[in-house]
């Protein structure tokens, strides 16, 4: 199965045309969240990644909740939030928002530790984690150097030891890669990634 991932497509165009693009040759696309900015305008941002036909697995970013991204969903899109689903023998599980929760305010949809950790502990298997937020001590640092990545998704990657975990949501790690484990971790960024399984 070829697998294209992305995350924090932020409503653009350009980004957003390159991976409509490159969907034609996947079995499987993963976008890990903050489709929109600052919880405005998530349809249209859905839109512009409606010339996608493969079957689509979202978590929903810090800026937009879950269910406004139930909502707006595309047809061929399924959102996960704390849940799992089961494509073709590969075994998923999502948790999007931000973890902890982040400075910026109401309009931000974030977890605590302790409510990322009561979703994550309902998942007994997983072969890829689709994440908003990464892991601490991995994909994870801010420009000014500060680790702000999740402990309660750090601890459920080394329980589960997925094959792959994807997430996003601090831009200036986007491409950065790390092992927790067996297993591989992503911060995915909003160009195109390709995974093999």
């Amino acid at each position: 199965m070829k697998v294209l991932a992305f995350s924090d497509l932020h409503h653009s165009r350009s980004h957003a045309q390159e991976l409509v693009a490159a969907s034609k040759d996947a079995d499987l696309v993963i976008g890990a969240g903050d489709f929109c900015n600052m919880r405005q305008g998530l349809p249209e941002a859905l839109a512009l990644l409606s010339g996608i036909t493969a079957p689509i697995i979202a978590v929903p970013g810090n800026g937009e909740s879950a269910d406004e991204l139930t909502v707006a969903t595309l047809p061929n899109m399924q959102v996960l939030h704390g849940t799992g689903i089961n494509i073709d023998g590969l075994q998923i599980f999502g948790l999007g928002y931000g973890v902890p929760q982040t400075p910026f305010g109401d309009w931000s949809c974030d977890l605590s530790e302790d409510q990322a950790r009561g979703y994550l502990d309902q998942c007994e298997q997983a072969d890829i984690l689709v994440l908003h937020s990464p892991p601490n001590g991995i994909a994870d640092q801010t420009s000014m150097g500060q680790s702000v990545g999740s402990i309660a998704i750090y601890e459920a990657i080394e329980r589960l030891q997925p094959k792959l975990a994807v997430c996003g949501h601090i831009h200036d790690s986007w491409g950065q890669t790390g092992m927790i484990g067996a297993t591989k971790v992503v911060n995915l960024g909003p160009s195109p990634n390709w995974f093999d399984f």
